[in-house]
């Protein structure tokens, strides 16, 4: 059979353009999805009726095609339905309509069966089931599909197929990371996504529920509200995943970033001063996601009573205001929290108090959700509520657990108002992984980790801290607050004192919890930028926090919250270097503030030496050995070396003081993927740079270099490099450095650059704008280059060789990378940075090359 294939294919496109032409005018999604389905309808019945398939034989759409609903890029999944298996000329007359179909460019999914076959496919494939459920005759012999819609009816189990369903949603979610705020999020499979919602009309139609929100509320499934709002999160969905297959031409489930600032654009976001264009969609999105999530679990409860009535229980008495059904709480009537609204806390209490229950009944949770509006000016005056939402900060248990109830039913949002405005807020800045809301949860959960015996063995100096912290509760309070002014403009942390401040007066803290809140909610950053960009051996350095924490009770909650804070921003974040760069801090600044330490330079120097001279004897070597090298070394050596890294340069170098061939030592850093290299050389201009880009090219990340000059003209440099694919380091990698570097600067090959590599799309469609910085130190001695910029495998040798090339000298290098983010201090020297304007063209040659 010859199709019209020109012709249709024109006619299609020319239908597909007035339909996309008029969704454009109207905007309604509903609309579009019909009509593109009757489209799609009309050219199948005339191509069946073209084919001249056997007068038995039926056509079915079936799956989201079933429905009526057909997305622009979607696949159209049929079924041809035949009374006995295909002979050889209906299967040719199949081949040809599916050429046909596939030369008129549809994506076609499809399947041949009897009803028997039908059968059999439903009873042992979930999916096949489902699409069946949805099946809808197109064309052919009616009296055959009749057949086959009631045998399939027939063999349907309702409860069956409600434990199917649910176990399918619980992969499905657990395939997506439990979380519908991923930076990415799939709009379709992951949580609060379309399939949330085909889950609840499916188990619906199959239970004979209804198939519209409006059958559902017939039919007590949801609420008159329940239906509006049923509705309201399908349009919102559909009209995003329409305009996501448009503008990106194809079946696009994910909102990639790719996507995200166009499709913001075609909503009519644009960018402020305080979000770009794409956080502000991204954020109505997780709103909406969060809320489907929530709106999904009341709907499958009430469904799972319906179906299983032998499984309710007779409610027990809990207490004047709640009651027990089986193993949640529920409220005794369900107007109760709209006439006494100091209930809506209690019930979070209730489960704080009973960990054994297994969270609310439906009807609670509804009328938890529709009571959220009642908190308001009053409610929050309300002594008896603020001293509620104090216990649930106090409780021994559930404190996390409940504020995410709360927060999901919108209930902390409403009662801290800024809070709420956070709720669903992206940061694109590359590093965090969470929204700010679920990221402030997330340090409230690892805050309350630290306090879990059975957490202790992963965070054993934490969890020493907070369990003898008098009033551990307040870290959590500045937990909700560290980041509640985002996305305001300006410096959060200054503005997010405010709410703070506001918060502990009006629910009667006193004037040092208070005042401990407020600090730590202005400081939270402030640990972690000295502990990954100054040099914590410089006593000054450590004076100088010790005189902004001023006592161990400050010193202790800013470890603390910061350890808590780093770990939930992201899980690519976190590395054991930085949990040690904030420990060896908190250890320095802890003994200074004990009095163990010395403030002058020349008691910690003479310390050290002592120490890195009892090392020596461990390892049998004599009280001289160490003369001739230390002889060669200065102050600033010693200040910026432990003793231990200084035993271990004397033990390799005390008989080769004035080697002319270069030496080179490797050996495990106190991290697992983690390695310490020396390296002793005739110095040379371009050392660095060198150093920096063989590193790179080995697969290794520097994260810390000193870089030392000898008094008779030796490079003593020290690094600590991470393995990039964050494997553990072997004995053959340190044996490939020593002797492979130390081949190199023998025979003083240039610096060869890292191989290039592709950018990640995140820096494509986020890029960071360079920064460059370069100042006098404190000391007036050398000069301070911090650099921002995008992380890429050979940034440092980058910034090496640009420094070679101007004459600079690095003495200390820190190395601090966020998500795709680098933050890189040195400390630096040189001839050229005396002069105003060669600092500035220093400055901007490396912005024009830090540029991506």
């Amino acid at each position: 059979m010859l199709f019209p294939v020109a012709a249709l294919r024109q006619r299609s496109q020319a239908q597909r353009h007035d339909r996309e032409t008029r969704y454009a005018q109207d905007n309604d999604a509903a609309a579009l999805l019909r009509a593109r389905a009757e489209d799609v309808d009309a050219l199948l019945s005339e191509l069946w009726t073209l084919s001249r398939f056997p007068v038995a034989a039926a056509l079915a759409a079936v799956g989201g095609y079933g429905r009526g609903e057909l997305y622009p890029a979607s696949d159209i999944d049929l079924l041809i339905l035949l009374p006995q298996t295909a002979s050889a000329a209906t299967a040719k007359k199949i081949d040809a309509l599916l050429a046909c179909l596939w030369d008129l460019g549809l994506e076609i999914g499809h399947s041949v069966r009897t009803i028997d076959e039908c059968l059999i496919e439903a009873a042992g494939d979930l999916s096949v089931q489902t699409a069946l459920s949805e099946a809808r005759l197109l064309a052919g012999n009616s009296k055959i599909f009749g057949r086959f819609e009631k045998q399939f009816r027939r063999h349907l189990n309702a409860r069956n197929f409600y434990d199917a369903k649910l176990l399918e949603q619980k992969d499905r979610h657990q395939r997506h990371d439990e979380t519908p705020y991923s930076l990415e999020p799939n709009i379709k499979e992951a949580p609060g996504g379309l399939r949330d919602l085909h889950t609840l009309l499916w188990i619906a139609r199959v239970a004979g529920f209804g198939t519209t929100w409006a059958e559902l509320a017939t039919s007590g499934m949801v609420s008159p509200e329940g239906q509006i709002l049923g509705q309201q999160l399908e349009d919102f969905l559909h009209h995003l995943r329409i305009r996501l297959h448009l503008l990106s031409g194809r079946r696009e489930e994910r909102l990639r970033f790719d996507y995200q600032r166009s499709l913001a654009m075609r909503y009519g976001y644009a960018d402020n001063s305080e979000k770009l264009a794409s956080e502000q969609l991204m954020q109505v999105y997780y709103r909406n996601a969060k809320t489907l999530v929530m709106f999904n679990t009341i709907v499958l409860q009430n469904m799972e009573y319906a179906l299983f009535p032998e499984n309710r229980q007779h409610a027990r008495d809990y207490d004047a205001d709640f009651e027990l059904v089986g193993n949640q709480l529920a409220i005794r009537q369900r107007e109760d929290f709209k006439t006494r609204p100091q209930l809506i806390f209690k019930a979070f209490r209730a489960l704080q108090q009973n960990p054994t229950l297994n969270g609310m009944t439906a009807p609670t949770l509804r009328s938890l959700w529709h009571a959220r509006h009642l908190i308001d000016d009053a409610f929050r005056a309300d002594p008896v509520n603020r001293r509620l939402f104090l216990e649930l900060l106090q409780n021994d248990s559930g404190v996390v657990s409940e504020f995410r109830r709360m927060n999901q039913l919108d209930i902390l949002g409403a009662y801290l108002p800024n809070f709420g405005r956070i709720v669903g807020q992206m940061q694109h800045d590359l590093f965090h992984a969470y929204t700010v809301d679920q990221h402030s949860l997330q340090v409230l959960r690892n805050l309350r980790r630290f306090t879990l015996s059975e957490f202790a063995h992963e965070y054993p100096e934490c969890s020493r801290i907070i369990n003898a912290f008098e009033r551990p509760w307040l870290l959590y309070i500045a937990a909700l607050f560290h980041d509640i002014a985002k996305g305001r403009g300006g410096d959060h942390s200054e503005k997010g004192t405010v709410d703070a401040a506001e918060f502990c007066a009006q629910h009667g803290l006193s004037a040092d919890d208070s005042e401990l809140i407020v600090w730590l909610v202005r400081q939270h950053l402030r640990m972690s930028l000295i502990a990954q960009k100054e040099d914590t051996h410089d006593p000054e350095v450590i004076a100088r926090f010790a005189a902004l924490v001023g006592d161990v009770r400050h010193l202790q909650a800013l470890y603390l919250l910061t350890h808590a804070d780093i770990r939930g921003t992201s899980p690519k974040v976190w590395n054991e270097w930085k949990g040690k760069l904030l420990a060896d801090l908190y250890q320095a600044t802890l003994h200074h503030l004990s009095g163990d330490e010395s403030p002058a330079a020349h008691g910690i120097i003479a310390e050290r030496q002592a120490e890195a001279m009892r090392q020596l004897r461990f390892f049998a070597l004599s009280d001289t050995v160490h003369e001739r090298l230390w002889r060669q070394l200065d102050t600033v050596y010693f200040l910026r070396h432990s003793a231990e890294e200084i035993a271990w340069h004397t033990r390799a170098l005390h008989y080769r003081i004035h080697n002319q061939q270069p030496v080179v030592r490797a050996r495990l850093g106190e991290l697992s993927n983690s390695v310490q290299v020396m390296v002793y050389t005739l110095d040379q201009p371009d050392l660095f740079a060198r150093l920096a880009g063989f590193f790179a090219r080995a697969g290794y990340s520097v994260v810390d270099a000193k870089i030392h000059t000898t008094a008779h003209g030796y490079a003593l440099d020290s690094f600590v490099l991470l393995a990039v694919e964050a494997q553990e380091v072997q004995r053959e990698t340190l044996d490939y450095i020593e002797h492979e570097l130390e081949q190199r600067l023998r025979r003083q090959l240039p610096p060869e650059a890292p191989s290039a590599v592709r950018l990640s799309r995140q820096l494509r469609h986020f890029p960071i704008k360079p920064e460059v910085s370069v100042r006098p130190d404190d000391k007036g001695t050398h000069y301070v280059l911090s650099l921002v910029a995008a992380d890429r495998p050979g940034l440092l040798y980058l910034i090496a060789q640009t420094l070679a090339e101007h004459g600079v000298q690095v003495h200390t290098a820190k190395i601090a990378t966020l998500g795709e983010r680098a933050e890189d201090v040195f400390l630096v020297s040189g001839a050229d940075l005396n002069d105003p304007a060669r600092r500035i063209r220093l400055e901007t040659v490396l912005m024009e090359r830090l540029q991506v």
